[in-house]
């Protein structure tokens, strides 16, 4: 297993990670597999999306930002119950096909550490698994 490490300087932010992982899976020396990303934070996520145009990741952001705003009639006393809701939406983990030691991601596509309560240090595991 390999850790990313990942500093975010703002409360809401999308990290590009696709090189990291990419540097992960040809590190373990795997040609054909598969490689699990995971994110063990309940306030942040893991995402595979359109890296080339960065109006996307601004689109995700604001419609996740209407769907589920920072302030509502929220229980959880920390303050931090929308960034909770975005994660569950996200997710925690992408699963990636490894084919000739590379992981098998669209032309435009790109993997995204989804911050959602930072500024933060965090981390993300790649877990990679032969064939």
């Amino acid at each position: 297993m390999e850790t990313i490490r990942v500093k975010t300087s703002s409360r809401i932010q999308f990290v590009d990670i696709t090189s990291r992982v990419r540097e992960a899976i040809a590190k373990s020396g795997v040609l054909d597999g598969i490689a699990v990303v995971h994110v063990s934070h309940t306030t942040a996520g893991i995402t595979i999306n359109e890296a080339a145009d960065p109006a996307v990741v601004s689109d995700i952001n604001t419609k996740l930002s209407q769907l589920v705003p920072y302030q509502d009639s929220y229980r959880h006393m920390e303050g931090n119950s929308d960034a909770h809701i975005k994660a569950t939406l996200v997710g925690s983990s992408v699963s990636l096909i490894i084919s000739g030691g590379s992981p098998v991601l669209g032309t435009w596509q790109g993997i995204f550490f989804c911050e959602f309560d930072g500024p933060r240090t965090r981390s993300a595991a790649v877990q990679v698994v032969p064939a």
